[in-house]
């Protein structure tokens, strides 16, 4: 998936684009397709699928490796990413191909993920809800009502994983606007809390499988900016980048175990 998101950014050209939240994000959006999420290409629409929805869509370069490793597009069409005519904008929503939620504006998915498993309880629904987060939009007031709304109406069908990579496009968090102790805030806030190693796909699957006692989940994942390319780790410069022909390179040897 990191090889494809390089491939995505070279074919993206002087659009650039968002390397940083994408590579920090790998492994948890890998091990929600691989084996969390009750999703299928043969039947995209089935109204009990699980929905997830990446409120912090920076991700888009490990989001969409992710639908092609799961079958929803062809694996090819990766590099048709934000050519003009194409299916995969930078912000898409095409529900027929998994694309949940077209994102760009940040606090607004957790609300939206409320809604939604507001309505599956209504309905009689088994299907769980994921939203991804970014640690950065937690500046966000209205993230602060959407938690208090979730633990009010005791939405243990809601998980919430925040990809904890201490940086947003303007420096690190505690910086900008501390957010620490992010855990203790949210078991305040009456969340089921699990903290893990967002690199780590067995320290993550052990942080979804925990009973969150009739409470909505946070996953905590303590994750790394740019992960897997050395010059691109925890650089804010990053968050959205053009990636040139010889960053392109080394980053793949990188990746690929030619460069330590």
């Amino acid at each position: 998936m990191r090889l494809d998101a390089m491939d995505m950014a070279l074919a993206s050209g002087n659009n650039g684009s968002h390397l940083g939240g994408s590579l920090s994000s790998i492994e948890i959006i890998a091990t929600l397709y691989g084996e969390v999420l009750n999703v299928s290409p043969s039947n995209p629409l089935n109204p009990d699928r699980d929905i997830f929805i990446p409120s912090k869509n920076h991700c888009v370069l490990a989001h969409i490796p992710a639908l092609a490793e799961a079958g929803f597009i062809p694996h090819e069409e990766i590099l048709e990413f934000q050519k003009d005519g194409g299916r995969l904008t930078g912000y898409p929503e095409r529900k027929e191909i998994g694309l949940e939620y077209s994102g760009g504006s940040l606090g607004m998915a957790i609300s939206v993920g409320v809604g939604l498993a507001i309505a599956a309880k209504e309905k009689g629904k088994h299907k769980d809800i994921y939203i991804l987060m970014g640690d950065g939009e937690l500046n966000e007031g209205s993230i602060w009502e959407a938690f208090m709304s979730a633990a009010h109406y005791k939405l243990d069908n809601l998980t919430a994983i925040i990809d904890r990579n201490h940086l947003s496009y303007d420096g690190n968090t505690e910086d900008v606007m501390p957010i620490e102790s992010l855990a203790d805030k949210m078991r305040s806030f009456n969340w089921f809390v699990s903290e893990c190693d967002g690199h780590n796909v067995e320290s993550l699957l052990k942080a979804f499988s925990e009973n969150q006692n009739g409470k909505p989940h946070v996953i905590i994942a303590d994750t790394i900016k740019g992960k897997g390319v050395s010059f691109i780790e925890n650089k804010p410069e990053w968050h959205h980048h053009r990636l040139s022909q010889q960053e392109y390179e080394l980053a793949v040897a990188e990746i690929s175990g030619g460069v330590k």
